[in-house]
């Protein structure tokens, strides 16, 4: 059910104020044993108790939520997936949490991640195969989403922590531009990358949380308008390799956005990639050495081996080499003219590939690392399964930053365009 189709029919008074948190605790009764997406989960009877007392003129009504387990939740431990941080319940809600609290939200509980929303996994898995990895580190909230065990839930990225859980797990997930969502409560990673975002089933429930979440200048009054939309094509291979199902959603969304009347324009090759790339890995293991070496210096031994090395590694980079990298991250944060010129919006490769088998790593976010450096906003849209492995695939689509209402408005008229090239074929 979409959000704002629940909301209208609580106020309506034709569902009674219960129903979202009752089926999304059915769900998870039902599906936790195999995707293993919640660290923690509220007692039932105050889920309850807090949908019967929501105030139905909220704009999340009654609508339960899923909180990544780096951001807190009054009542709720947060363990950041790592066995070295205290359980103890947090006394107060992260900024974002509150906003979603006061819009008649429910916190349903935490989301699995993985270490310190780095690169160890947590033990979720894909819901379309529970052999797969449903990507990280925002794994328990693509998850919980993707299994209809939450109507959206919370996620942050740095490198590709929202855009690739959204591609394998096949829901719409939502990277904001850098800066508009407050990042108070939350278990910093990168200060000059961290963004928090969320997942949804679909398209227009992502936008009903965008209202809540992002400012009346990002989202106010925007029209995607009527004419032909101009878009940048930029393929999967221009950044790195990718397996032949996702260079084949690309064209085969670019064939139907022409087809459906919009400009597209290739760029390939990408050739400010590999320095994007290189400056995303300076001042991510900068900045996360420095924010995780209190924990290192005192319970090392409890950290994986992958954290605890890229710790020893971002210390011994100068200050010299990640200034330059901040200086090429500033300049390049302002040349969206540059790169796509004149373009509504950029679309590319979300991830090199459905889901890979194993759940001893979550995948590569390379393509989505030089959109996090930038700070532009970011979205996955989920487009078909892949023949054979039945995997979900899609598309990422990339936007201006600071114009996430009319970045949200234009990924609706894509979304179209690609549904009606989808059911022309099929009626074929």
């Amino acid at each position: 059910m979409l959000l704002q189709h629940f909301v209208d029919r609580l106020r309506l008074g034709s569902l009674p104020p219960t129903h979202a948190v009752t089926q999304s605790l059915a769900a998870i009764a039902a599906r936790e044993p195999a995707v293993r997406a919640w660290t923690h989960v509220a007692p039932q009877q105050t889920l309850l108790a807090q949908a019967q007392g929501v105030d139905p003129g909220l704009p999340l009504a009654g609508v339960p939520f899923g909180v990544k387990d780096i951001i807190d939740v009054a009542g709720m431990p947060t363990r950041c997936g790592s066995n070295v941080t205290p359980d103890a319940p947090r006394a107060y809600d992260a900024a974002c949490v509150d906003m979603l609290r006061r819009a008649g939200a429910i916190p349903l509980g935490k989301t699995v991640t993985a270490e310190f929303a780095f690169k160890a996994p947590g033990p979720t898995t894909n819901p379309h195969n529970p052999a797969h990895t449903p990507g990280g580190s925002s794994s328990g909230s693509a998850a919980a989403v993707a299994a209809g065990m939450a109507p959206f839930a919370l996620g942050t990225q740095t490198g590709g922590s929202m855009i690739r859980p959204a591609a394998y797990c096949g829901v719409v997930g939502f990277k904001p531009s850098f800066g508009l969502v407050p990042r108070d409560g939350m278990k910093l990673t990168c200060e000059s990358l961290d963004v928090i975002g969320w997942y949804g089933a679909e398209l227009e429930d992502v936008a009903c949380v965008a209202r809540v979440l992002l400012p009346d200048p990002a989202m106010g009054t925007a029209s995607a308008g009527q004419g032909p939309l101009r878009v940048v094509l930029i393929p999967g291979a221009a950044i790195a390799p990718v397996q032949p199902e996702a260079e084949q959603a690309l064209e085969q969304a670019a064939s139907a956005l022409r087809q459906a009347g919009h400009a597209v324009r290739t760029l390939a090759p990408f050739a400010q990639a590999g320095a994007l790339l290189q400056a995303h890995a300076t001042i991510m293991e900068y900045e996360l050495a420095r924010n995780i070496a209190p924990v290192a210096r005192l319970h090392g031994a409890g950290l994986s081996p992958q954290l605890e090395g890229t710790v020893r590694r971002g210390l011994g980079i100068g200050a010299r080499q990640y200034r330059e990298a901040r200086q090429l991250q500033a300049s390049m944060q302002r040349a969206w003219d540059a790169l796509a010129g004149e373009a509504d919006l950029i679309v590319t490769a979300s991830a090199g590939g459905t889901a890979p088998a194993g759940l001893g790593h979550t995948g590569d976010g390379v393509f989505n690392k030089i959109w996090s450096l930038l700070g532009w906003p970011s979205l996955h849209l989920p487009l078909a399964r892949a023949a054979g492995s039945g995997l979900p695939v899609g598309v990422q689509l990339v936007g201006r930053h600071g114009q996430d209402a009319l970045f949200l408005a234009l990924a609706a008229r894509l979304r179209d365009a690609l549904r009606a090239h989808v059911s022309d074929r099929q009626a074929a």
